[in-house]
């Protein structure tokens, strides 16, 4: 028995979540999206950690002018790294500008049900029916661990995405698994709070993203390509800028841009805080781990086969995130077993619609389908975008009767 009828839920508040209620709310829907502003970042990353994007690449998506990084930091320049505290503060101003009534809450239930077509549950017990539910958890649900890890205890494994603070290793021993900006930040945190990191790398190097030019000459603009979310290129432009192209590629093309796409790689900003208080090895593949009384013991091996065998007090995964529809239990199972998936992740239309009509995926779930912008915060404009006006095209006229008018903007970025 639903104890209310929207048009839309959203499962989420961080930037896909918010920038899909902004233009649903812009269009006049009535839209209910649960959930924290920003909570994932603010509670599960950890303190003092810095974005890897660009100010001018880290905007949530508004159908309204003013509402860019960049318009709430007109002094922000390229190359200047962005605190984490920064961008969450930017979001929940973004909330409070384009989306109001963000209800702080939890989704613990989706199902097929009702006369709206969804029924939604939320944690204190209400259910909430929906014509259309727009999954935008994040990338919470879709923690990676490598198989070797799996099954270890919380206490001597945990992944990149489980901390905020890391000053509860300090003194410790601890293992960073994984090459990219995640580990590398990890172990540098890791040792600002005083525990002796390791760096575990299957990579035989670690590689660096070089220093941002803010000022190009006309021959450099036209051989590098121009600058876009993802970076600078011509390829990499596209696949920043219009993500609908992706879409029709092969699957295999598809999967093989998402994964190669932006490799494992530090921030040029960070490369001197790796100092010699992490200590790094790269080359090495993960093929065993091993809980001893209080120390885990990785094995790994290099390509001639070498053994090295590290002990430490605890494992920091850093070892990514893989959208897999199973791993979502606020969907109910009839509705993970009717989604069309292929390796885990929904098979969506080009309006992020799943093949459960009415039910759409925001965020890295779509990654598979649309490219490697999905996996960042640059993607959230162009979701919001097609899954709002996909929507709106397809709500029922009785919906469209009790809709709410479009909330009131305030314009000054204090």
């Amino acid at each position: 028995m639903t104890d209310s009828v929207s048009d839309v839920v959203i499962a989420g508040a961080g930037p896909y979540g918010l920038s899909t209620a902004a233009h649903l709310q812009n269009l006049g829907l009535d839209v209910r999206i649960i959930g924290t502003p920003m909570e994932y970042w603010a509670t599960s990353m950890p303190e003092g950690m810095h974005l890897k994007s660009e100010g001018f690449a880290s905007s949530l998506g508004a159908p309204q002018d003013g509402l860019r990084f960049t318009d709430r930091h007109p002094e922000w320049r390229l190359g200047q790294p962005i605190p984490l505290d920064t961008f969450v503060a930017y979001g929940r101003w973004f909330a409070e500008q384009a989306v109001p009534g963000v209800e702080p809450g939890e989704v613990v239930k989706v199902e097929r049900g009702g006369p709206a077509g969804y029924e939604v549950t939320l944690a204190g017990g209400e259910v909430i029916g929906a014509r259309a539910v727009v999954v935008a958890v994040g990338v919470g649900p879709f923690a990676h661990l490598p198989e070797e890890l799996s099954g270890m205890p919380s206490w001597l494994v945990s992944h990149s995405g489980d901390h905020r603070d890391l000053s509860l290793f300090a003194g410790k021993d601890v293992a960073v698994v994984g090459a990219g900006q995640s580990a590398l930040e990890t172990a540098v945190l890791l040792a600002d709070a005083g525990a002796h990191p390791h760096v575990l790398a299957r990579r035989g190097e670690i590689d660096w993203n070089s220093v941002p030019k803010e000022h190009r000459t006309g021959g450099e603009r036209l051989r590098e390509g121009p600058r876009s979310g993802l970076g600078t290129g011509y390829r990499t432009w596209v696949l920043a800028e219009r993500p609908g192209f992706v879409r029709y590629l092969p699957e295999r093309t598809r999967l093989r841009l998402v994964r190669e796409t932006l490799p494992p790689a530090g921030a040029w900003w960070l490369r001197d805080r790796l100092d010699e208080r992490v200590r790094v090895s790269t080359g090495r593949q993960l093929v065993k781990a091993a809980a001893q009384d209080d120390v885990i013991a990785i094995t790994t091996v290099d390509r001639t086969g070498r053994r090295l065998v590290v002990e430490a007090e605890h494992v920091i995964a850093a070892t990514g995130f893989v959208p897999d529809v199973e791993r979502l239990k606020l969907l109910s199972p009839e509705l993970r077993v009717r989604v069309d998936s292929r390796l885990g992740a929904p098979v969506l239309s080009a309006s992020f619609e799943s093949s459960m009509p009415g039910l759409y995926f925001a965020g890295l779930a779509a990654a598979p389908t649309f490219g490697p912008v999905m996996r960042f915060v640059h993607g959230a404009g162009f979701a919001a975008h097609r899954i709002a006006r996909h929507i709106v095209h397809r709500t029922p006229p009785a919906a469209a009767a009790a809709r709410r008018p479009a909330p009131a903007l305030e314009t000054d970025a204090r």
